[in-house]
């Protein structure tokens, strides 16, 4: 258990997620200065929930801070204990009623959680069964009527936590409050939760810098953890409650660096949340009873009056429209790729008949936004793709698709471009549907493997070998990335992540193009990197030979038993999935590929140089 201890302070805006205030002073303001300085990262609502000496009071509102600024009413709100929550919506639109901080039907537990709870659907039957009732469209408002039924069945505050927390299946950090006590109840699973130690009592946050401005002396959770915060001290237990050793550690002040966790960057980071991001993008999608596509605001009959479709994008974002296109000119929908920074000087034709999706990540990317306008102004209906609520790219838009991948501070996009990619497939059986009549040729192996996505992206992070083959072939030529059919975007991915954050030379290309130029660069110091999707694959596999016969070292990225095995150097595996799907799990191997081999190279990885996250300007 560690007590207060003295110490100085220093000032930083304040982070996103979770915020819980415990300590000797009133709680609010630091909680409503921290939410102010979240509108950058566009999350769309807010609230705060506070101890104030006759129970808890909430306050919660979706859209801007200001919103909730002006529902305040700071006099009922004075109290020494309180959580605040910022909000990404995943479970639910953004509401008011959907806001965190959620409470049980008495308003005598509050709690903010962050992540996604799986069996939140029959947690919440078995809860109406015995008399809960549900204010909102959220998977975390099963949690406080968790507790409130163990409290009512007479297990004490902690114990009931605790019996809660261990019904939970999926990814939490989970901050709870109980009437009539100063204290915070605190549980980490899959999503992050760190400890601030401050000289006038303590804080609860999903990232270092919200609670900067106050303190550097912080203590990083770990899956399992559980935390007990009292105004004069707090304990680290696991789940079953026994006792575990957590030691403080100080951070510099950098906003740039510090709440990575466990991880050295951001971008191996977020590689490693694509589990999680991907299971926030699917949930509420796959309609598995009826064996279709759920996608909001595009209902069956959407697109009855769409003749052609055009994918504007660039960089990353660009690769994933390719993802898209061959997916939906597969399903008979006819289909093109544009660069959005040359889309107004070589444009095709649109009209009202024509489907312009732009995909972009920030939803600000200057290019994309000019292509956009003039998209609209050709008549052409507008669609975006986008990570960002509020951005521009939805306000320029006629429709938006949330990807929903949360936010992404790595320079090199990673779990974006996967939830681009799944989130286009999507689309492409809304379609598929709307201007062809039939859905998608596997649709329903493809809902399958959907379901299980995640948990596949889980197995690849997992058992990778990346770090070992970065570390053999490191300081190589070139690095060539080849495949074919939907295979080819995953490769131009694949050597873009190469390129931009270890500054050696990669080239994607189409496998058959090898023999039309690229061949003439193969040496024994030019690593061939092949993905295999279970499509064209003996193609492939000869086009990968050709670079190997001239000395190249091949590496086959594909399932364990595939045929190219046989004949690869070296074996980057992912799991059995439809094909299409098997190019977005080799994808994290190549990121993972990409990220080993900068760190070796001693590179700054998340900051690469000359290039910015969002690039709004032409």
């Amino acid at each position: 258990m560690y007590a207060l201890a003295s110490r100085a302070t220093r000032g930083v805006s304040l982070m996103c997620g979770i915020i819980g205030r415990v300590g000797r002073d009133d709680a609010i303001e630091s909680l409503v200065t921290g939410l102010e300085n979240l509108e950058y990262r566009g999350y769309d609502s807010a609230g705060v929930a506070i101890q104030n000496g006759a129970g808890i009071k909430v306050e919660k509102r979706s859209g801007k801070v200001t919103e909730l600024k002006h529902a305040l009413d700071y006099g009922s709100l004075d109290g020494e204990v309180g959580i605040g929550h910022t909000r990404w919506s995943t479970h639910g639109p953004p509401t008011d009623e959907n806001a965190h901080p959620h409470t049980d039907s008495t308003r005598d537990v509050a709690v903010v959680h962050n992540g996604i709870i799986e069996n939140y659907a029959s947690l919440k039957e078995s809860l109406r069964a015995a008399g809960h009732t549900f204010t909102s469209d959220t998977d975390t408002e099963v949690i406080p009527h968790l507790i409130q039924q163990y409290l009512d069945e007479g297990l004490e505050p902690e114990a009931a936590f605790r019996a809660a927390i261990e019904d939970l299946e999926g990814s939490y950090a989970v901050t709870a409050m109980l009437a009539g006590e100063h204290v915070l109840y605190a549980a980490r699973q899959g999503s992050p939760l760190v400890v601030g130690l401050d000289e006038d009592g303590f804080f609860l946050a999903s990232d270092v810098p919200a609670f900067l401005e106050y303190t550097d002396d912080v203590v990083y959770l770990e899956d399992g953890d559980v935390v007990v915060v009292r105004p004069d001290g707090i304990e680290f237990t696991d789940l079953a409650g026994n006792a575990i050793d957590r030691r403080p550690e100080t951070v510099e002040w950098d906003p740039e660096q510090a709440g990575k966790g466990e991880f050295d960057h951001f971008m191996h980071k977020e590689i490693h949340e694509q589990p999680t991001s991907l299971a926030q993008a699917l949930e509420g999608r796959l309609d598995h009873d009826a064996h279709d596509v759920t996608l909001e605001h595009f209902p069956p009959g959407t697109f009855t009056d769409i003749e052609r479709v055009q994918f504007i994008a660039c960089g990353t974002s660009y690769h994933a429209g390719l993802y898209g296109s061959i997916a939906m000119n597969n399903a008979g929908i006819p289909t093109t790729t544009h660069l959005a920074n040359e889309y107004e000087v070589s444009a095709p034709p649109a009209d009202e008949h024509t489907l312009v999706i732009a995909v972009t990540q920030s939803g600000e990317t200057a290019d994309t936004l000019s292509a956009m306008r003039h998209a609209r102004d050709q008549g052409a209906r507008v669609l975006t793709v986008t990570n960002v609520v509020g951005s521009t790219a939805t306000r320029v838009a006629d429709d938006v698709l949330l990807i929903r991948a949360g936010p992404e501070i790595g320079v090199a996009a990673t779990k974006t471009f996967s939830s681009q990619a799944v989130m286009l497939l999507l689309l492409a059986q809304r379609l598929s549907q709307d201007l062809t009549g039939a859905s998608l040729a596997n649709l329903e192996a493809l809902l399958a493997d959907l379901q299980s996505f995640p948990d596949a992206v889980e197995r690849v992070l997992e058992t990778t070998d990346g770090r070992r083959l970065a570390t053999q072939y490191l300081g190589c030529q070139s690095y060539f990335f080849i495949g074919r059919g939907l295979g080819f975007p995953v490769a131009l991915e694949g050597a873009l992540k190469f390129k931009e954050i270890t500054y050696e030379h990669a080239e994607g290309f189409a496998s058959g193009e090898l023999k039309h130029g690229p061949l003439a660069l193969v040496t024994p110091d030019t690593p061939v990197i092949a993905v295999f999707t279970g499509q064209e694959d003996t193609k492939v596999l000869n086009n990968a030979e050709e670079a190997q016969t001239r000395g190249a070292p091949l590496i086959a990225v594909c399932p364990e038993d595939h045929q190219a095995t046989t004949i690869a150097d070296a074996h980057l595996p992912i799991p059995d999935v439809t094909p299409e799907l098997a190019g977005l799990l080799a994808n994290v191997q190549l990121q993972l590929l990409s990220y080993h081999a900068a760190a070796g190279l001693e590179r700054a990885i998340d900051k690469p140089r000359n290039l910015a996250k969002s690039v709004t300007v032409q």
